[in-house]
């Protein structure tokens, strides 16, 4: 019989208590013991990203930590991310731009911008690439996802009244815009030119 610990952590702005191996991972914890499905199971080795939640505000790999390295740390999951139902302006902005496909890394792709965009309200398009360096993602192309930041970037300035960099690589809302298909559609975001 497996020796079980109790375990106390502070996950999501609540504190929780586990019976758990002292081996398991931070991700096993969070994902088995506590129904944390958000964070995601990918390479186990600490090179896709897909395991990221948020400890004291940083991203941290969950699958290379032990419970006791994060003991009386603040752990943010994806599922943390909203507050009082309310989506945080990088959901907002993944779900309006769209740049999900299979969606497996979107939550610590988010996680980890979600610190970006905390130190850096203005980040350029080299800063944000840099900051998910570590996100592997094996759908797209990237260049949604820098944009959908960068949206979200610029709903944060707007919402405490900054200024808007003029870059070619702010992204503006329009009127309309055509998806895929050749059809107009509504509420779409445009880069500006």
């Amino acid at each position: 019989m497996i020796e079980r610990t109790l375990i106390e952590l502070r996950v999501n702005g609540e504190t929780r208590t586990v019976a758990a191996p002292e081996h398991r991972s931070l991700l096993e914890i969070l994902r088995e013991d506590m129904n944390l499905t958000g964070t995601k199971h990918g390479c186990e080795l600490g090179e896709c990203g897909a395991c990221t939640v948020l400890v004291d505000g940083k991203p941290m790999l969950s699958c290379l930590l032990l419970p006791g390295q994060v003991l009386g740390r603040e752990i943010e999951t994806i599922e943390g991310m909203a507050v009082d139902g309310k989506l945080h302006p990088l959901q907002k902005a993944f779900a309006e731009f769209g740049p999900v496909q299979c969606g497996y890394c979107i939550p610590g792709i988010l996680l980890t911008a979600k610190q970006l965009l905390e130190r850096n309200v203005s980040p350029s398009t080299q800063e944000i690439r840099e900051a998910l360096a570590g996100n592997l993602c094996r759908c797209t192309g990237y260049q949604k996802i820098v944009d959908a930041v960068q949206m979200a970037a610029r709903d944060l300035r707007l919402a405490k009244s900054l200024p808007l960099p003029r870059s070619t690589d702010v992204i503006l809302r329009s009127a309309a815009t055509k998806d895929l298909a050749g059809r107009r559609r509504e509420g779409s975001s445009l880069r500006s030119e």
